[in-house]
């Protein structure tokens, strides 16, 4: 900690130099803008006691249903050790089905479970939520997987957000949307994997085989959002959907955050409202209403008095407040002072500085905070639970993973032979063959460009698949 102090404040008497004086200035109108030191060490003291104190938690939700393909999870007694009240953390998700709600209610009854399942045992709080987002990656795939396996089609998005202390982590495929409201600021925590305006998932979809177009009518009319095809579904990324290409993968975009002691206001939503109001609207309509379950109906009726019932129409809206203080309502953000702009070097920095009280971004898909937080031995620590294949999720042992980067391209400009995700032997003799698979079509003089272009394709699939960057010495 660091305080200023400044330069007109008085040297005590048995020190070496005389209070310096400055020519203009009123010392004793100085002293009066001036704040104690006692004072300053007091607020800051009260601050890191809230942080050390858990928030209190209200969480409420509304529906409205067509298809009654909307679920909605919410769990505020679950333990990291079991067993054990001080491990307490919270649960909070949204699952909006498609083609039927099969999908969607097993989603609901294993997701969590199969994301515990992936985390090492015996680890402190901090361990805990540094190896969670990657947790959470594993435990999406793993029950896509066991999904499939059961035959059904359906397929379903999923919001899942874990509440421990002040951190929040959100992991999302589909278009069911977390927003943070606080201080006045609406912020998404979640990314909506819908192919209109994502360019990069279409091309992931074109590189893997799939077909990207909207539907055609009558006389090759298209029309509608965009959609992968075969299938015709909209989203680049669900859980479920065994009747449509693999191109379709259940990994999630994922974010962690660390919250201010002044808390705030989470809203997880389907596309039934989304598709109605904005981020900064859903937030605002409900903005000062105490009451979660309140909020949540609140954003509904904004929803459907904006475009109607259309569509399963879901609202889970979770408070995280202050220990001690009143029910919560998101307050409005303060507007900087003149003296507090004086501080920073320039307007743009005193708003970036405002900003950063809201909440610290530990981690989010391709941030290099993870790396950071992880440190050079934690692959170590953790490999046994989650080392597995990037594409097939089968277990993997030290000298038995292949790097998706082995004998490509970027091997031999960065070095990354032996960097992770890895892949088990046979899932990368199916990459091989898709390269040679598209060599077959390609002329020879772009024979080249397309297998760097195929590489890199695969290369940032299998780092959005979160799979540990480890190496080994052999």
């Amino acid at each position: 900690m660091s305080v200023s102090v400044h330069p007109t404040m008085a040297i005590p008497q048995n020190g070496l130099a005389s209070p310096p004086t400055r020519v203009g200035i009123d010392n004793d109108k100085l002293a009066q803008h001036m704040i104690p030191l006692t004072a300053l060490l007091s607020t800051e003291q009260l601050q890191l006691d809230a942080e050390e104190e858990s928030p209190l938690l209200s969480h409420g939700h509304d529906m409205l249903y067509k298809k009654e393909e909307d679920f909605v999870l919410a769990k505020t007694d679950c333990e990291r050790v079991p067993g054990n009240p001080s491990s307490t953390y919270a649960a909070f998700a949204i699952f909006d089905g498609h083609n039927g709600a099969a999908a969607a209610q097993y989603t609901k009854e294993n997701l969590l479970k199969d994301i515990m399942s992936c985390m090492p045992p015996n680890l402190t709080r901090e361990e805990w939520l540094t190896l969670l987002p990657q947790a959470m990656v594993a435990g999406f795939v793993k029950t896509d997987k066991e999904w499939r396996k059961l035959g059904q089609t359906s397929g379903t998005t999923a919001t899942l957000v874990i509440v421990d202390g002040w951190t929040v982590t959100a992991a999302c495929v589909g278009d069911s949307r977390c927003i943070l409201d606080a201080q006045g600021i609406a912020t998404p925590l979640t990314i909506d994997h819908r192919l209109d305006g994502n360019e990069e998932e279409q091309e992931r979809i074109k590189a893997s085989g799939g077909e990207v177009s909207r539907l055609k009518v009558a006389g090759g009319i298209e029309i509608g959002p965009l959609r992968a095809w075969p299938g015709g579904i909209c989203l680049s990324r669900s859980i479920g959907d065994m009747d449509v290409g693999d191109y379709i993968v259940a990994v999630p975009h994922v974010k962690q955050i660390k919250l201010s002691p002044a808390g705030g206001r989470l809203i997880i939503a389907s596309d039934g409202v989304w598709d109605a109001v904005s981020t900064r609207r859903a937030a605002r309509c409900c903005r000062g209403v105490q009451n979660p379950e309140t909020a949540a109906r609140y954003v509904l009726k904004e929803a459907i008095r904006s475009r109607g019932l259309r569509d399963d129409t879901t609202c889970l809206v979770v408070d995280i407040a202050p220990p001690g203080s009143q029910p919560f309502a998101p307050a409005l953000k303060k507007p900087l002072s003149f003296l507090k702009l004086l501080r920073c070097t320039s307007v743009k920095e005193g708003l970036i500085a405002s900003d950063l009280s809201i909440m610290e971004e530990l981690f989010e898909e391709n941030s290099a905070a993870l790396a950071e937080r992880l440190g050079p031995e934690i692959s170590v620590h953790a490999g046994n639970s989650l080392l597995l294949c990037a594409t097939c999720r089968c277990n993997l042992y030290a000298d038995a993973g292949i790097s998706v980067h082995a004998g490509s391209f970027f091997s031999q400009v960065a070095g990354k032979t032996w960097e992770g995700p890895f892949l088990c032997a046979k899932c990368r003799s199916q990459q091989a063959n898709a390269v040679q698979k598209v060599q077959a079509l390609v002329p020879s003089k772009l024979l080249q460009n397309v297998a760097i272009h195929y590489e890199m394709q695969q290369s940032d699939r299998h780092e959005e698949m979160g799979i540990w960057n480890c190496s080994w010495s052999s």
